[in-house]
C-alpha cells in the first residue's frame, strides 16, 4: 500500500477521501478495509445514531429537524463548506435522539465529500437507521463564487426508492 509522500497517508483507492494537512491534496485513504467484519466508513457513521421509540407509530406526523450550522471540506479545493441542512422525515416505529444526529453531523466537518455526496449519505444513513415512512433531506449550501446550490434527497418507504 503506498503512502502519500508528504504527510504518511495511506492511499489505497478506499471509499473515504482523507485530508492531508498540505493546502488542496486529497487522496483515497483506508482506516478499514471492507473485509469479513469489518465495516464501510458509512457504517461506522452511522453508528453513533442513537433512536427511541415513537410513542404514536399508527399516526402520520411529521418531524423537521435543522442544522443551520453544517459543515464538511470539498474534495477538490480543501476549503470549507457551509449550509443549511433541513432534515424531515414521518417516522414508523423509531424517532431520532438529537444529541447523537449533533454528534453524527459534526463528524463531516473534516470528510472531503460533495455536496451531492453528503446529503445522499445522510440520507441513507438515516434511512437505515430509522426506516421511516418517508424522508427528505434538503443542504442548503452558501454561495461559492457567487453560486449557492441547495440539494434535495427523498425516500419514501411506499416507492422503495433508495
Amino acid at each position: 500500500m503506498a503512502t502519500h509522500r508528504r504527510c504518511g497517508i495511506a492511499r489505497c483507492g478506499g471509499p473515504r477521501l482523507a485530508f492531508c494537512h498540505f493546502p488542496q491534496t486529497f487522496h483515497h485513504a483506508t482506516i478499514r478495509g471492507k473485509r469479513k467484519g469489518e465495516r464501510t466508513v458509512s457504517e461506522s457513521f452511522r453508528d453513533i445514531l442513537e433512536t427511541f421509540d415513537n410513542s404514536y407509530p399508527g399516526r402520520d406526523y411529521t418531524i423537521e429537524i435543522v442544522q443551520p450550522e453544517f459543515t464538511s471540506v470539498c474534495p477538490r479545493t480543501g476549503q470549507p463548506d457551509f449550509g443549511t441542512l433541513t432534515i424531515t422525515y414521518i417516522p414508523a416505529e423509531k424517532c431520532v435522539e438529537l444529541k447523537s444526529l449533533k454528534f453524527y453531523l459534526q463528524r463531516f466537518r473534516n470528510e472531503g465529500i460533495f455536496y451531492e455526496n453528503v446529503t445522499n449519505r445522510i440520507l441513507d444513513d438515516l434511512v437505515a437507521v430509522l426506516q421511516p415512512k418517508w424522508m427528505q433531506i434538503r443542504a442548503a449550501f452558501t454561495p461559492r463564487g457567487g453560486i449557492s446550490t441547495t440539494v434535495t434527497a427523498e425516500y419514501s418507504a411506499e416507492a422503495g426508492n433508495r
